[in-house]
């Protein structure tokens, strides 16, 4: 549970996305919410500073940029644990590492910028590990959103989000995109004027810093400016990976009915392991506690009905690198 006061929830709430792109963004924020800048300056280093959002700005699609995104898991012997982690956290390609309770106890997202880079970011952690990296990418996508809703009461919801499918056609960024990218894939700076900054950073015009971000979110490469929040800090502390072993003829239907459950945050079809993975549909259920997370799985289990094979669902006992992605610079 969150013990934050209604301001710092409201900003949180109402500003996981539709940051303004103008010339004073923030001064737009803050009237919206009744407060002054100085003010929302000073709540948002605060939330930030405080582990309460991972940061403030845009949140990038790695696959719209040209790159591609993979799951991938290890098994790795409880004594090693730190060791592994350490190696394959030294890759600025993977964005997140959580350790999730299973014999396949290490889980990775592998966020890179160029295609064909996940294949060698893989056999260097082979290589580097001596452990078999099992590669899970997307086979089919349902799914992708997290928004939070924080209650007065202190209590935090998962929330559907508006799914854009109007995107403008794919955009071919060049070098000054990347650099915008490079430059505010951390966060925007949190100045009245932050185009004035990253025109100088950069030596860009600040307009056309402005109309490329505008250019990148109408076309998907941005999927969303705001507020990016910690949701173990907000009190979401259990974190499921449900796993279902669907036949493959029936997984098309019932991935987009499990993804249509507002309690769902991700949902995809990945591939299994003869002998070792079993599960081909996968599903992020979340709950401030592993009971709320695994009712929630119990609904998808019923929801399958006689199309359910088996299932289990992966907790995280422990987040050993979580970045989103970075552009290698």
């Amino acid at each position: 549970m969150s013990s934050l006061n209604k301001y710092q929830r409201e900003l949180i709430n109402q500003f996981q996305g539709g940051f303004p792109l103008t010339r004073q963004p923030y001064s737009c924020v803050a009237a919206s919410l009744g407060v002054g800048e100085v003010n929302l300056f000073k709540t948002l280093k605060w939330l930030l500073d405080e582990g309460y959002l991972s940061r403030f700005g845009p949140l990038y699609n790695a696959e719209k940029i040209g790159g591609e995104v993979t799951l991938a898991a290890l098994s790795v012997d409880e004594k090693n644990v730190d060791k592994v982690a350490e190696m394959v956290n030294r890759h600025q390609q993977v964005a997140h590492n959580y350790r999730r309770d299973h014999k396949l106890n290490m889980w990775f997202v592998i966020s890179a910028e160029h295609k064909g880079e996940i294949e060698k970011i893989i056999a260097e952690i082979e290589s580097e590990s001596g452990l078999k990296v099992y590669n899970f990418p997307r086979e089919k996508a349902f799914y992708l959103g997290l928004f939070l809703y924080l209650h007065e009461d202190g209590c935090v919801d998962t929330v559907s989000m508006p799914q854009e499918n109007n995107f403008l056609d794919d955009v071919c960024l060049d070098e000054q995109d990347r650099k915008i990218i490079s430059a505010t894939q951390s966060g925007f700076p949190l100045l009245s004027n932050p185009w004035q900054y990253l025109s100088e950073q950069l030596n860009l015009p600040e307009d056309e810093i402005l109309q490329r971000l505008q250019k990148m979110q109408d076309s998907g490469v941005i999927r969303r400016i705001g507020a990016i929040p910690n949701h173990y800090r907000l009190g979401l502390k259990a974190n499921g990976m449900s796993v279902w072993n669907i036949a493959d003829d029936k997984a098309i239907e019932l991935g987009k009915k499990v993804a249509a459950l507002d309690f769902v945050s991700h949902c995809y079809l990945r591939p299994r392991y003869e002998d070792v993975w079993s599960y081909n549909l996968f599903a992020m259920v979340h709950g401030n506690n592993k009971e709320v997370a695994l009712q929630k799985a119990e609904k998808i289990k019923k929801l399958l009905g006689n199309d359910y094979q088996g299932g289990e669902v992966l907790f995280s006992s422990a987040i050993l690198k979580k970045t989103g992605f970075r552009r290698v610079a």
